[in-house]
């Protein structure tokens, strides 16, 4: 499973709405290996960093967790604003045991140079350019590797 936190976090407060929290809870904890993309690129208010973190406490040391975020692991904290003790608790749930990866290089969405119209014949054909500038990956894998 591979959904955005926006995504994600959204998915949990529909489920709030419809009465099938526990269940939604319940799903997401037992995904084998779950990807949360963009982490921390929007702020967490309430309720949604009440449910982040009562997901990452329910995926604690039982299931794979895997973050990518373009921001430091240091300013990760900033996107609990609502409530700095829930960022604290589900961070230190986070490193704990975790792996650390940093990728670093050109940007896939960097803006590419135009092209002289005698070499495309009048048509730009698109071309990937590299990794993310950085991507921060941490993988919770303690349970899995028993």
């Amino acid at each position: 499973m591979f959904p955005t936190q926006t995504k994600l976090l959204n998915s949990l407060q529909a489920a709030h709405a419809t009465g099938t929290y526990e269940r939604k809870l319940k799903q997401l904890a037992s995904v084998p290996v779950l990807i949360v993309d963009d982490l921390a690129l929007k702020p967490l208010g309430s309720p949604q960093d009440e449910d982040f973190d009562d997901l990452i406490a329910e995926r604690y040391e039982a299931a794979a967790t895997i973050l990518t975020s373009n921001l430091d692991f240091s300013e990760w904290g900033e996107a609990f604003a609502g409530d700095r003790i829930f960022g604290a608790a589900t961070l230190d749930r986070l490193r704990h045991g975790a792996y650390r990866i940093v990728l670093d290089g050109d940007s896939f969405r960097a803006p590419k140079p135009m092209p002289e119209p005698d070499q495309t014949r009048g048509h730009l054909s698109p071309r990937r350019i590299g990794l993310l500038s950085l991507i921060w990956i941490m993988v919770c894998l303690d349970s899995v590797v028993r």
